[in-house]
């Protein structure tokens, strides 16, 4: 009986694990469900991280990169040595010789239609005798010079062909300091590595920068600052908001250091309205025409004048001849005004109108904001200026 029930209990537990073993083709079945689970899970995962990776600063420089460009120029350089006579009449006799060399130097440069227009800055492609231009897609064509303007630095060129990527100028009217600002261009010449343009980011630190006119005679106006990166190579880039629209084009930085050429975060470019007036010029004209006039002459005021005219002050300066149908007679100026400020800023002499002027960059169709006292009271007129051929 106990051997009886000793087998009995055997075979039960036999009977018992057999039905709960699965078979070997259930087992794979389940494994490859669960892998395929995974695999699906960790593709959905992978495809969020690339997801959460694209922002406002990647999708603005996919769309601006393809028609930044490296320009690679070759130069003629002066190189003057100072004076060998101290002697005028030996200087006539023997007028200095300036030697000239031949120079590589490079900037950046982009497309802004499909027909192969390309703006970059006057200094890059300054005496150039040739200038090539460095593509996305690793071409390396020839540029001739459209027009440049050597004041406000800004130059036209253009490579033959059709259906260039291309980015058009933005609104720098809508700027907003912090606003993200991105740096597109060809630094130190890192274009030639990989057909691709460098790409630096930082925000706007400050718009209107007025530097005036410059020991070089260039007239910087209107600037706007960035801390994105800007360095050798860069000038003639394009600046790009996060909405990917070009705001301007970077031009130079302050370095804090006559030993240090490298970027500290205090980048400059040219607004990019301020480009637009200046890109009409250069394509109908190849320049910039700034010969106007005002038909205005005026005097320093002497101390005679003052207490004729019982002023407080020799601020100012005063009319003494307007031209018959000149700006200044459609403005309602009269002889015997005393001027004493010019948009917004004070004049003490004719010095300080002319300084104004210098560091206004005015052309034909500008207006002058003028401040005049007349009898006693003072009040504004807007005198346009007039262009010359």
């Amino acid at each position: 009986m106990r051997f009886f029930c000793t087998v009995l209990l055997a075979a039960l537990l036999l009977s018992a694990c057999s039905r709960e073993k699965p078979s070997s083709s259930e087992g794979f079945e389940v494994s490859t469900v669960n892998a395929a689970t995974q695999n699906k899970r960790l593709g959905n995962e992978n495809e969020d991280i690339s997801n959460s990776r694209q922002n406002a600063i990647t999708q603005a420089v996919s769309r601006v990169s393809k028609a930044v460009c490296g320009i690679n120029v070759t130069q003629i350089r002066e190189a003057r040595r100072g004076r060998r006579f101290n002697d005028p009449f030996m200087e006539f006799f023997f007028p200095e010789r300036v030697p000239r060399r031949t120079v590589k130097s490079l900037g950046s440069g982009f497309l802004i239609s499909a027909d192969g227009y390309i703006l970059t800055n006057e200094h890059v492609v300054h005496n150039a005798t040739e200038i090539v231009v460095s593509l996305s897609d690793g071409s390396t064509p020839n540029a001739k010079l459209i027009g440049m303007d050597y004041i406000t630095d800004v130059a036209l060129i253009k490579i033959e062909g059709e259906s260039y990527p291309h980015i058009e100028l933005g609104n720098s009217q809508d700027i907003i300091i912090g606003e993200w600002a991105i740096a597109v261009g060809n630094p130190f010449g890192l274009f030639e590595i990989n057909a691709k343009p460098t790409v630096t980011v930082g925000v706007v630190s400050a718009i209107d920068r007025d530097f005036g006119k410059q020991s070089n005679d260039r007239v910087y106006q209107d600037m706007i600052q960035t801390d994105a990166a800007i360095n050798q190579g860069n000038s003639g880039g394009p600046l790009v908001n996060g909405a990917g629209h070009v705001i301007g084009m970077n031009t130079f930085i302050y370095t804090g250091s006559d030993y240090s050429s490298g970027s500290i975060g205090l980048g400059f470019a040219i607004p990019s309205n301020r480009i637009k007036r200046i890109l009409r010029d250069l394509k109908e004209h190849g320049s910039v025409n700034r010969k106007w006039t005002t038909g205005l002459v005026v005097e320093d005021i002497t101390p005679l004048v003052a207490r004729y005219f019982k002023l407080d002050s020799q601020k100012g300066v005063i009319v003494t001849e307007i031209e018959r149908g000149s700006p200044s007679e459609r403005a309602g100026i009269e002889v015997g005004d005393i001027v004493t400020e010019v948009n917004g800023k004070a004049v003490h002499s004719e010095r300080d109108i002319w300084n104004v002027i210098d560091n206004s960059d005015l052309r034909g169709g500008d207006k002058l904001e003028l401040t005049l006292i007349r009898d006693g009271r003072s009040g504004n007129v807007t005198l346009q200026l007039k262009g010359l051929n």
